[in-house]
């Protein structure tokens, strides 16, 4: 059995396993961990986003 992930998917993966461990690496308490997970990921998400529109740029 093999996984093909899109190259979105991958990086939408490993967004959500980085922002649980750093929010419970970075953070004592559950509501901190929690928010501050949520801000990892959507800060991952967003640069996976912004990177994506500047590769598509340079290549045109």
């Amino acid at each position: 059995m093999t996984l093909e992930l899109s190259h979105f998917t991958a990086a939408l993966l490993f967004s959500v396993f980085a922002s649980v461990v750093f929010g419970i690496t970075q953070r004592s308490n559950a509501r901190e961990q929690f928010r501050y997970g949520l801000y990892c990921f959507g800060m991952f998400l967003g640069g996976v986003l912004v990177a994506g529109w500047v590769m598509w740029l340079l290549r045109r």
